[in-house]
């Protein structure tokens, strides 16, 4: 089974209560729960969150619903409580934070997953400008020949002397796992990395596991600030379209 499990907790530090924040009259999470519906290649979806308040929104609109434990450090420990005891096999973790996800990006995550050997995949697009690259609200990522993560950092990587060297991509905040790969990832010791950069996918490279980045050309993002709300308050109110190109 293909499942698409979006994690949503109350307590984000830089914004309390976002995914019940309104989007143009619809919260945050309605809009990325209607995005994953529109997979064509997932099974199911649900909503894993710590909050009573996320939980009524979130059915109100008819997503399944699965609480998790308050205490839980990152999304992805979210995702693996929450889908733990079910016969998934191949699950997408599409942040609560992404009201402008493609849903063809998350059918090309499974489609890559079922057809390689890998245990984690995701996305990443090239940087647009000098503000995302030098944001440490832009997550960077460096790969190697074959496609693989090097490093994820919030700093502005790599150090370019000459803007045509090189080709600088942004993270995108969607994942892809075999369900066994996430019992392996709980059981991992959160690394000095990890804690520095606050990014939970250091985890698996300090742990000397791999991660599939596949590069897209998705021009959205995610709301991790009030200047990204205002933005994309602005985007849906002027009814422009965010989209990508595979």
């Amino acid at each position: 089974m293909k499942l698409i499990a979006i994690p949503a907790r109350y307590d984000s530090k830089r914004l309390p209560g976002k995914p019940l924040i309104l989007l143009c009259g619809k919260p945050i999470i309605q809009w990325v729960y209607e995005k994953a519906e529109a997979s064509k290649r997932k099974d199911k979806v649900i909503i894993a969150t710590d909050d009573e308040r996320i939980m009524g929104l979130a059915r109100s609109f008819g997503a399944e619903v699965v609480m998790t434990d308050r205490n839980i450090s990152s999304g992805t420990e979210r995702i693996y409580e929450a889908t733990k005891n079910t016969d998934a096999n191949i699950i997408v973790n599409l942040q609560g934070d992404e009201p402008f996800m493609d849903p063809s990006l998350i059918d090309i995550l499974f489609d890559y997953m079922e057809k390689s050997d890998d245990e984690m995949a995701t996305l990443c697009t090239p940087i647009s400008g000098d503000y995302e690259y030098k944001s440490p609200d832009s997550v960077k990522v460096v790969l190697d020949k074959r496609g693989y993560a090097l490093y994820f950092s919030r700093s502005p990587i790599p150090y370019v002397r000459n803007r045509n060297q090189v080709k600088i991509y942004k993270h995108i905040g969607i994942y892809a796992y075999r369900k066994s790969f996430l019992s392996s990832y709980v059981s991992m010791e959160k690394g000095v990395l990890e804690e520095t950069e606050s990014l939970e996918q250091l985890r698996v490279l300090e742990n000397g596991f791999k991660i599939k980045v596949l590069i897209t050309n998705y021009c959205g993002f995610g709301i991790d600030t009030k200047e990204d709300l205002r933005k994309a308050q602005e985007i849906l109110s002027s009814s422009s379209r965010i989209f990508s190109k595979p």
